[in-house]
C-alpha cells in the first residue's frame, strides 16, 4: 500500500526560489543602506520563515541600526511584488506529483513561507492542482520545526504518522518529521546547511524522478 499522505516542503524541495528571495533581500538591504548579498549566501539562510531570513541577512551585513520588524515589512513588500519571475520548479516535480496523485495518494504542502505567497507561487508554476491542502508559516500559531504543524495536517486527513511521509530538503524538515514520528525523505538538491549524510532520513534522493518508485512501498 502507498502512504496515506505525502507532505512536501516548498522552498528547496518543490521549487528553487533562492534567486527571487535574494532579489527581495537585496532590495530591502538597499532601502536600509546596506550592501547586497549573493544568491549562494541567501540560499544558506532559507528555511525558517521570513523573520529568520531577514534577521540573518541583517546580521550578515551588520545592519545593526535596522529595526527587524520594519526590515521584514520592507522585504515582504518587495517579495510580494515579484515572487515568481526567477523561481522555477525543480526538474521532474510536476511529473512525480502527477504519478503520485494518479495513484490516489493525497498530497499536501507544509512550508514556513506565508500562505498567500505560497498559493500564488504554486498557481503560477502550475502545481496548485496537485495539492489537497497547503499550510503556510502563518496558517497556524506554530511553524516548522514545531511538530504540531505537521501533526495538524495529518489529523486533517485522518492519516497516522507512521503511514505518512514528509518530503523536504533541510535540517528543519528532518527535525519536524522526527519530532512528529513521520518518515522523512530528503531531496539533496535543496537548501540544507550541512552534508546530506548528517540528516536522518529513510532515503536521500538526487531527483524527483526517484520519488514515485520509492513510495510504492509503505514507509518505515
Amino acid at each position: 500500500m502507498p502512504p496515506a499522505l505525502i507532505v512536501f516542503d516548498l522552498d528547496g524541495t518543490l521549487i528553487d526560489s533562492a534567486a527571487d528571495l535574494a532579489s527581495a533581500i537585496n532590495a530591502m538591504l538597499a532601502d536600509l543602506g546596506c550592501d547586497p548579498l549573493s544568491v549562494p549566501e541567501v540560499r544558506r539562510m532559507i528555511g525558517d520563515g521570513v523573520a529568520m531570513l531577514v534577521g540573518r541577512a541583517l546580521a550578515a551585513r551588520h545592519c545593526d541600526a535596522a529595526d527587524p520588524t520594519r526590515a521584514a515589512e520592507i522585504f515582504m513588500r518587495h517579495y510580494e511584488s515579484d515572487a515568481t519571475s526567477l523561481t522555477t520548479a525543480f526538474p521532474g516535480v510536476a511529473a512525480a506529483l502527477r504519478v503520485l496523485r494518479s495513484a490516489g495518494i493525497p498530497l499536501a504542502v507544509c512550508t514556513n513561507k506565508p500562505a498567500r505567497i505560497t498559493a500564488g507561487i504554486l498557481s503560477s508554476l502550475g502545481l496548485a492542482q496537485y495539492f489537497a491542502r497547503v499550510i503556510g508559516g502563518d496558517s497556524l500559531p506554530y511553524r516548522k520545526p514545531d511538530p504540531r504543524v505537521l501533526l495538524a495536517l495529518l489529523e486533517a486527513f485522518a492519516a497516522s504518522p507512521r503511514d505518512s511521509v514528509l518530503v523536504g530538503d533541510s535540517e528543519v524538515d528532518a527535525a519536524t518529521a522526527q519530532a512528529a514520528g513521520v518518515p522523512f525523505v530528503l531531496m539533496k538538491h535543496g537548501y540544507r546547511r550541512g552534508p546530506s549524510a548528517d540528516i536522518a532520513c529513510m532515503a536521500a534522493l538526487e531527483s524527483f524522478a526517484e520519488l514515485p518508485g520509492l513510495l510504492r512501498t509503505p514507509p518505515g
